[in-house]
């Protein structure tokens, strides 16, 4: 039996209804229209007690990952990959693991603060869209991600309190996870790089996509993400940019971002590009329209000479 026309006419209705809801959500650009989706951290600890005692993966293939909003499955590639990789790190972390069931809930506490900082970061950059924040919990690899569909934010990463297992934890993680009260700054972070429109390419244009999310991130909420790099670079910035600048037009990032080399600490490139960045910004005479400069650079060897960074050591 052949649709009658009304009846594909209504279809026709709901499909453009649809697209234009969905291209709504992608171009708003009023920050208090957001959402903090969680569902993704619930699905977790369900799957999480029905695989004990063992973590059987099974339990979080079936009521984590399938049924994972667009945040988590855009949290996949290259982080959690897949049901075994997450127990994988589960099991070797186990305690911890279990202490973030308490920390979790108080994620929802920090919708004020998040609207409020994104509402400044719409007076730094009127242009800027906000997309929805979905908060999922990883393989303790990343503290969060922009995708076309919105921010991505892995709280497992923001597991930082006074009581918190620290013997199964490395090195690395010590130094770099955060409390949970510390999420607004991250998100603001990933804000920056959802309305970036570069990606890649040598160790100075990707350091500088580093160190601008970082440093509008700070102007918008005070802080920026990476204390412990700065607390070690600051008295060191002739050396490291005497060396950064030998490899800037590499497109090897090793010991500089995404890595370190020892008795450094992680992600020396965020600091890097901060300080470029900073900088450009501190130099330009009109700060609003800098703040667009540098969401929009093109030209990254000449947005170096711009911020003029580098005669600072002249």
């Amino acid at each position: 039996m052949k649709p009658t026309s009304h009846k594909v006419s209504i279809f026709l209705f709901l499909i453009t209804l649809f697209v234009a809801t969905q291209s709504v959500q992608c171009q708003n650009r009023n920050p208090y229209n957001i959402e903090l989706v969680t569902a993704d951290i619930d699905n977790f600890w369900v799957a999480y007690d029905k695989s004990l005692p063992d973590y059987d993966p099974n339990a979080f293939k079936d009521l984590y990952i399938k049924k994972g909003t667009k945040g988590l499955k855009g949290f996949m590639n290259g982080r959690i990959k897949n049901a075994e990789n997450l127990v994988y790190f589960i099991k070797k972390r186990p305690k911890y693991y279990a202490s973030l069931r308490e920390i979790t809930p108080k994620i929802s506490e920090q919708e004020e603060k998040i609207k409020s900082y994104l509402s400044k970061m719409q007076e730094l950059y009127p242009d800027a869209i906000f997309p929805n924040v979905y908060f999922v919990i990883g393989a303790m690899n990343s503290g969060g991600t922009a995708s076309k569909h919105g921010l991505i934010i892995g709280a497992d990463m923001y597991g930082l309190t006074p009581t918190m297992p620290k013997d199964e934890l490395s090195k690395w993680h010590l130094s770099v996870l955060k409390k949970v009260d510390e999420i607004p700054h991250i998100v603001v972070h990933e804000l920056v790089h959802f309305q970036q429109k570069y990606d890649g390419g040598s160790l100075l244009k990707a350091s500088i996509k580093e160190g601008s999310a970082d440093f509008i991130a700070e102007l918008a909420s005070g802080k920026h993400i990476n204390d412990q790099v700065h607390e070690f670079a600051n008295q060191r910035e002739e050396e490291l940019w005497n060396e950064f600048k030998g490899r800037m037009m590499e497109k090897n990032y090793d010991g500089w971002l995404y890595s370190s080399q020892k008795g450094r600490p992680n992600d020396l490139g965020y600091w890097m590009g901060y300080k470029i960045v900073k900088s450009y910004y501190d130099n330009a005479e009109d700060k609003k329209h800098a703040i667009a400069d540098i969401i929009k650079i093109k030209d990254f060897e000449a947005f170096l000479e711009a911020s003029r960074y580098p005669e600072k050591f002249n």
